[in-house]
């Protein structure tokens, strides 16, 4: 249901709501689930899907049908997994050892979990985790091979850092730290998506040569998530801004929190946001790797909504007082351009880049590394897909910039003159026209007489046409390429 206040916005947004009825209406999967051939324990293991994930069950619905239930049920095995690790009602003593053997857990018919905390959100996973052992057991043994390899791996990391005492009380300390800990729960995805690509054919081999690339592609997203996240964590007493960065700034963590520090909560953010933005390149070149539309879909998507969201909180206070997202309609035009190739999913990248670019403060630490980054991808970019404009210069000299200034000056002149010159016609014009119907009333000519003819005429030629054939209704439904709506 539509709420009254996205309404309003989508009014002054027509272009979005475009987009929504695009996606929504005119959209057809690469593939489709065929549900009339799927058992029911595999029909629940979708169901859990949808259920524990919105963003990214939709773009693994659409899957090639050989990686459709592999990477369905690798999403969930995660899940129950993170549930586990989140889930502070959990003694350590319980859970470490549940995570450090998840692995093995999938090789235990009829396995399931009741001890997480009622307020759990994905408790009920668990619960039935029977049902998801029992697919997994389905699929092909390399794709099994694979998922449980990845599983081990982030199993006892998450092991590692809910056995660290100083982790769990004053969260990330260093960049290190922070990239080790995003590379347990998203760099590991990564990988394990690449590796089942690659089994399923559907990816270039040579991806599996630069673990780089498929490191920031989970990294990516974990570190959007993790600074749009700030207020969310904060609030449920976690940490994971490093400390080597906003101690350059504040005190303590909370004081990020103060109105008072604003400028310096947004020097953290943009701080933040600079580590985020040196994975954008690999990204880009991993995607260039993909062999087939569904996968290249499901792994750009994300991408794509992921610098939308980073440049939506570039400079942007609110995220220090709440959760900050990209709208809908936003959200729909991104889907549409990111799941047709790969220089549509650049030009997004680069419009971004760009708004990051027109944002960044020039008072802000970060400014000029800031400015090199987002110059480092665009010439990334063009060295794929050369425009023909010329790319940003990330450090511009002062004489540019006033050249610069001098064009927008000459451009915003002659934009003005276009326009005194159109009202300068319609004026002419409407006194011309008016002095001769002026003119010819003074002569007495009768407007009334012309005016009445004109009308029986019309009335007359309407009757002619419709009494020759059927109704106007009738002629309008045998039209060719006609539509009911």
């Amino acid at each position: 249901m539509v709420s009254a206040k996205d309404l309003l916005y989508l009014t002054a947004h027509p272009r979005q709501l475009r987009s929504i009825i695009q996606w929504k209406v005119w959209h057809n999967p690469v593939h489709e689930r065929d549900e009339s051939k799927e058992c029911e324990s595999l029909k629940r293991c979708f169901h859990f899907l949808t259920l524990t994930s919105r963003s990214f069950s939709a773009v693994i619905l659409e899957l090639h049908p050989e990686l459709l239930v592999p990477v369905a049920l690798f999403y969930l095995i995660l899940r129950g997994l993170d549930t586990v690790e989140d889930d502070m009602t959990i003694p350590l003593e319980k859970k470490e050892p549940i995570l450090r053997s998840f692995d093995d857990i999938m090789d235990k018919d009829g396995w399931t979990f009741t001890e997480n905390g009622p307020n759990e959100k994905d408790r009920q996973l668990l619960v039935e985790f029977n049902v998801v052992i029992e697919e997994f057991k389905k699929i092909k043994p390399a794709y099994q091979v694979i998922i449980k390899d990845i599983t081990k791996k982030m199993g006892n990391g998450m092991a590692d850092y809910a056995n660290n005492a100083e982790h769990n009380k004053n969260g990330v300390n260093s960049v290190e730290d922070y990239e080790l800990y995003c590379h347990y729960v998203a760099g590991l995805v990564g990988e394990g998506l690449t590796r089942l690509f690659v089994e399923g054919g559907l990816a270039n081999a040579a991806l599996l040569k630069r673990p780089e690339l498929m490191e920031s592609m989970g990294q990516f997203l974990q570190h959007v998530n993790i600074i749009r996240d700030i207020k969310e964590d904060f609030v449920d007493k976690r940490r994971f801004y490093p400390k080597e960065v906003w101690s350059k700034y504040v005190t303590n963590f909370e004081d990020l929190f103060k109105p008072e520090n604003k400028e310096l909560a947004l020097n953290v953010s943009s701080e933040m946001i600079l580590i985020a933005l040196t994975r954008a390149d690999d990204c880009l070149y991993y995607l260039a790797g993909l062999k087939e539309q569904s996968v290249f879909n499901f792994c750009a998507i994300p991408q794509s909504m992921a610098i939308a969201t980073l440049e939506r909180c570039f400079q942007n206070y609110d995220i220090f007082q709440k959760n900050v997202k990209i709208t809908k309609g936003e959200a729909c035009e991104l889907m549409i351009q990111s799941s047709q190739n790969l220089r549509l999913v650049c030009d997004v990248f680069r419009k971004y880049l760009r708004k990051i670019h027109q944002r960044n403060n020039p008072h802000d630490p970060n400014f000029l590394k800031i400015s090199m980054q987002c110059g480092k991808v665009e010439q990334f970019i063009e060295s794929i897909f050369p425009s023909q404009k010329p790319p940003i210069d990330a450090a511009k000299s002062p004489v540019s910039a006033e050249q610069a200034a001098k064009e927008a000056a000459a451009a915003h002149e002659a934009r003005w003159d276009t326009y005194y010159m159109i009202l300068a016609v319609v004026l002419t014009i409407t006194i011309i026209t008016g002095s001769m119907l002026f003119i010819a009333w003074l002569a007495g000519a009768r407007f009334d007489i012309a005016f009445s003819e004109f009308k029986q005429q019309f009335g007359e030629l309407l009757g002619s046409s419709n009494a020759s054939g059927a109704p106007v209704s009738s002629l309008v439904e045998d039209a060719p390429g006609h539509v009911e709506l």
